[in-house]
């Protein structure tokens, strides 16, 4: 088994977690399996029908840590109108005569994730591949949301975990509690608990194991997420004027792909 950590940012993210093509389009409050598997099957030119292709993906294991969970906010839309008859959406009534279809697009402003994601060692080399030359661009979430940099912070790593919670800079979030002594709280996603895990465990059901990405044919199983709060070390809340640099040199260490 390998590793690699992502880090997700950027002004607008949106994780899809129960609406399909509905008027309101609802966001997870972290990225979810589904959306990753996606962003990976893209960035190696995978079509959407291509549903076998996803079998490999199943093998990883993904690790969120919360690094700051975003503002959520509804961004409100209309399509159509004042368009010829042919050109627009039927309404709830049946009529489709100059109407206009309004939609609610649920976003995380201005949050941040880090990725750790176990799994076999061929797998996470050709996902590191594609993220560094992509078929298609990631964007997170959403085709308008572009992530910002950088977008894969270490590949081949050994324990990309232990580098959650030990050493990948953390970055800055006026919500968090100030460092406690030589700690600090940072909320946790993962797919299985650990027995490291110090803070209180609780956990939610998502249906976002991905079977199909096909438009008409869309498949997703069950997976149970466990939280928690972990304590990490005070010296990785770094300040936003030096954020970028030292996550360049943790992504540039000696040792990282």
């Amino acid at each position: 088994m390998s590793g690699l950590l992502l880090r997700l940012a950027g002004p607008l993210q949106s994780w899809g977690e129960r609406s399909a093509f509905t008027p309101d389009r609802d966001t997870a409050p972290f990225p979810t399996r589904s959306a990753l598997t996606g962003m990976f099957a893209a960035a190696e030119g995978i079509h959407r029908h291509n549903a076998a292709a996803l079998e490999h993906y199943r093998a990883l294991q993904f690790t969120v840590r919360v690094d700051r969970p975003g503002t959520r906010i509804v961004d409100y839309h209309t399509v159509g109108g004042g368009q010829p008859k042919e050109k627009t959406a039927a309404t709830s009534g049946g009529s489709n005569k100059g109407a206009a279809v309004i939609t609610r697009r649920h976003y995380l402003a201005d949050a941040v994730f880090i990725i750790a994601v176990d799994g076999p060692h061929d797998t996470l080399t050709r996902i590191a591949d594609a993220l560094h030359q992509p078929h298609w661009s990631p964007y997170l979430g959403r085709r308008s949301c572009v992530p910002d940099e950088p977008l894969l912070l270490r590949t081949h790593t050994a324990d990309p975990v232990d580098d959650l919670l030990h050493h990948v800079p953390l970055s800055p979030d006026t919500a968090r509690p100030a460092p406690r002594e030589d700690s600090v709280p940072v909320t946790f996603w993962w797919e299985h608990p650990k027995a490291h895990q110090s803070g209180g465990v609780d956990g939610l059901n998502l249906y976002d194991m991905p079977r199909s990405f096909a438009p008409h044919d869309r498949g997703h199983d069950r997976r149970h997420l466990y939280r928690t709060v972990e304590r990490l070390p005070a010296r990785l809340a770094v300040s936003p004027h030096t954020l970028h640099r030292q996550l360049i040199d943790y992504a540039t260490k000696e040792g990282s792909a």
